[in-house]
């Protein structure tokens, strides 16, 4: 065989083993992302449509980078570096830009975003948006970035009631003061009725907990409205 030809022979063969292997990393990666799980969402061109649990809300793709954050985002440090939140979707600087990302589990933020849908995970409510799962953490007087649960023991449907309240600052209170007058009314229902929504059915027996969320509910209006707040 020709000098040539080996050299030709040997070339094809690299340049398959070389294409083979990105078609092989492709394939691990394409995998990977499958193991994750996948979320039922609907891609907008940029945007995405997020129907998981019914939530049906547009979000910006992840991977997106932006110039800018949009104007109402709030800042948020986990571990020295800066992530920025607005309704729901969360960026972080990348150069003189932003790119759209998942915020790390155990960030906190002290706020949800306004458009956010209540899941039950063994009687504890998660707060759900743009594939982001938060549980209140009453210690951290906010809302904890955590990890997904297991779909087999979600439910969508509230074990009776409804946990949700609708506040409104009346008086023009910023986010830090309604962030301290929701901690302070919830330790304060919380003690005053022996419910914690942030522990399995309230900290009590299933048998208990749909009357006394109620009171919950009751104690943390009063104390809401009591503070300038109208609440529904």
């Amino acid at each position: 065989m020709s000098r040539t030809k080996l050299i030709v022979m040997t070339t094809t063969t690299i340049a398959l083993l070389a294409l083979s292997a990105v078609a092989s990393n492709a394939w691990a990666d394409r995998n990977q992302i499958d193991r994750r799980g996948a979320t039922p969402t609907q891609r907008d061109g940029g945007r995405i449509f997020d129907n998981r649990y019914n939530h049906n809300r547009y979000y910006p793709a992840r991977g997106q980078v932006v110039p800018s954050v949009p104007r109402a985002s709030r800042s948020v440090r986990y571990r020295g570096t800066p992530y920025y939140f607005n309704e729901g979707s969360w960026y972080r600087p990348t150069g003189p830009r932003f790119t759209v990302v998942a915020p790390p589990f155990g960030l906190v933020v002290p706020f949800l975003p306004s458009f956010y849908t209540t899941i039950w995970v063994g009687g504890m409510p998660y707060y759900y948006a743009d594939n982001v799962y938060y549980r209140w953490l009453p210690q951290e007087r906010g809302y904890v970035v955590s990890n997904p649960p297991d779909d087999n023991q979600v439910s969508t449907s509230l074990p009776s009631g409804d946990d949700q309240l609708f506040v409104y600052p009346k008086n023009g209170q910023n986010a830090e003061q309604q962030s301290t007058d929701r901690y302070e009314c919830h330790t304060w229902a919380a003690d005053q009725t022996r419910y914690d929504p942030s522990q399995p059915y309230g900290g009590t027996s299933p048998q208990q907990a749909s009357d006394q969320r109620a009171a919950y509910f009751r104690a943390m209006t009063a104390c809401l409205e009591g503070r300038g707040y109208s609440v529904r």
